[in-house]
């Protein structure tokens, strides 16, 4: 499930991951905030293309994530069975949004997709490569 930067539709962002368990877990003082697992990830592929939040095996390891299901995935060499894992806080651009994560091969590319922009209320804007804010209607 690699995809090309080079594609014109695909650029990259920042995000930082953190487990959640492991914050509620700091915040009632059953572990000390130092303990709570957290990784910032630079050149996290942007692709509305995918639905989900994809990390590599060695990213959702390091973050001691919760296996939720398997699921079925269609990509570009046909169907594929990946792990679904929960827990996990994403942060972009100073926003939050709790997320659910597909788990790649270690050495894939991390990708960032529609689903948890949209909990961000971020959207990719093509021409300047970068992510703006949803501006809300009144």
């Amino acid at each position: 499930m690699t995809i090309p930067t080079k594609n014109t539709e695909n650029f990259t962002t920042t995000v930082t991951l953190t487990n959640s368990v492991d914050e509620i877990l700091a915040e009632y003082a059953n572990m000390p905030s130092e303990q709570i697992r957290s990784v910032t990830i630079e050149n996290v592929i942007v692709c509305v293309r995918i639905n989900r939040l994809c990390l590599p095996a060695d990213v959702v390891a390091k973050l001691g994530l919760t296996f939720e299901k398997e699921v079925e995935v269609q990509t570009a060499t046909g169907v594929r069975t990946l792990r679904l894992f929960n827990d996990l806080v994403l942060t972009v651009q100073g926003r939050n949004a709790y997320s659910r994560c597909i788990e790649l091969p270690e050495g894939e590319s991390a990708i960032l997709g529609l689903i948890p922009l949209e909990e961000l209320r971020l959207r990719p804007d093509e021409d300047s490569q970068q992510l703006i804010e949803v501006m809300d209607r009144a």
